[in-house]
């Protein structure tokens, strides 16, 4: 087999081109008009700009993790007749339109312009249906004439765009402006849980991707709005670079959870410092993520569900996404992705737990402390209300019921942990 390559393009510029060699390794080079453009940034803060090329090892965690994970994966390569292994062929098919600023496209091919006097027709309530039974089978739509959509994570997913209210899967070289996420379906109210954590996460002041249910023929979904995405001056919409936390640490997607090697919170941490133009106003947003999670019970916050977004004044710690109050499902693991001070639970917190992740953090105990109290508070003060605006949404009172409760019996517990 012969050396395969797909160029990386960063908004109609070239950044580099990656490979595939005879033995299936992949290698990244940046171009060299990239290089020598000192305005142009580096695809990722674990592949920072130098001539000399990234070995597999290097880059696999970057580019991997633009893929889809799990069975997602698994069912997205049967869907396209390729290897799940192979993260070349995934990302030949797939890398269109990926997260963050980027296109990867074969080749000797330039990004397709979008032309706004063909855009893609709005889907109607039978095109709706038919993307929602679609996806289990193919995420992503995989295969799908004229689409090449990935996103990372283990849940069902598409990009979508909106044309008006309307929803739309994108036209060629159209960025897409939206995720639509249907129900898991192993797991019962996943749609209200998700969106009443995101929306209580947003009604306590912490900074969230704006979500919005909705119902076709009595099927529910989530709507979520990319913040990789905004509109331009010239009224067009942009793509705007991003890339979660095990990318940027370096770290492949199947290793994300802490216990495999993946990110912890000292790690996190660390990684705002270095990165964020803003690292003081970071670290005590990620503080307050962290707290929240505990609180709403959402023990799948991994290093692949923290993100940084790279926009015109550098990088910042990107909104919260992907919130979801796992331990209401005894399916699930209840233990944290990332420990909170080598405790893995909140029966297990306590002061001491508390005074090392501080440490980790590198931020002071009555902080947190106060933060945490604060916190709490609100939850307990707001979780009522947003559930009962959620309930004229159509969605189901009694599932939103029963997690109102289970926060606000969490947010007491942890108040007593410190």
């Amino acid at each position: 087999m012969s050396e395969r390559a797909l160029d990386v393009w960063w908004d109609g510029r070239r950044a580099g081109r990656l490979t595939q060699n005879e033995h299936g390794d992949l290698g990244f080079s940046y171009s060299a008009d990239w290089l020598e453009d000192t305005a142009t940034p580096a695809l990722s803060a674990s592949l920072p700009k130098r001539v000399e090329p990234f070995s597999r090892r290097a880059c696999r965690p970057f580019f991997g993790g633009l893929l889809p994970e799990e069975s997602q994966r698994d069912a997205a390569a049967q869907a396209l007749g390729v290897s799940r292994d192979n993260d070349f062929a995934l990302l030949d098919r797939l890398g269109g339109d990926v997260a963050g600023a980027l296109q990867l496209l074969p080749p000797g091919e330039t990004p397709r312009q979008y032309d706004a006097d063909r855009q893609a027709s709005p889907l109607d309530e039978a095109g709706l249906i038919r993307v929602l039974d679609a996806l289990p089978l193919r995420p992503l739509l995989a295969g799908e004439t004229g689409l090449r959509l990935s996103l990372a994570g283990a849940q069902s997913k598409v990009p979508v765009t909106l044309l008006g209210d309307a929803i739309a899967l994108p036209a060629p070289g159209q960025p897409t402006t939206h995720i639509l996420k249907p129900p898991i379906a192993r797991f019962a109210a996943t749609t209200e849980n998700e969106v009443f954590v995101m929306r209580l996460a947003a009604a306590i002041g912490l900074d969230v991707a704006e979500v919005e249910p909705r119902l076709v023929r009595n099927r529910r979904f989530l709507l979520v709005r990319r913040y990789d995405r905004a509109l331009g001056a010239d009224g067009e919409m942009k793509r705007i670079h991003q890339e979660d936390f095990c990318q940027a640490l370096g770290v492949p997607p199947e290793r994300k959870y802490a216990s495999e090697g993946g990110p912890t919170f000292k790690n996190c941490f660390a990684l705002l410092r270095r990165q964020s133009t803003r690292p003081a106003v970071d670290a005590l947003k990620l503080l307050d993520a962290a707290i929240f999670n505990v609180i709403a019970g959402n023990a799948d916050a991994h290093g692949k569900n923290f993100s940084l977004l790279y926009g015109d004044e550098g990088a910042r710690l990107a909104p919260l996404y992907d919130l979801l109050a796992t331990v209401a499902y005894p399916e699930l693991s209840s233990k944290f992705a990332m420990r909170i001070g080598g405790r893995a639970t909140l029966e297990d917190l306590d002061a001491h737990g508390w005074g090392a992740f501080a440490a980790d953090a590198g931020l002071g105990l009555p902080l947190i402390r106060r933060r945490a109290r604060e916190l709490c508070e609100r939850v307990k003060n707001v979780a009522r209300d947003v559930a009962e605006l959620l309930s004229f949404c159509g969605l189901d009172h009694a599932a939103l019921t029963r997690l109102v409760t289970m926060v606000i019996e969490r947010a007491e517990r942890c108040v007593l942990k410190f």
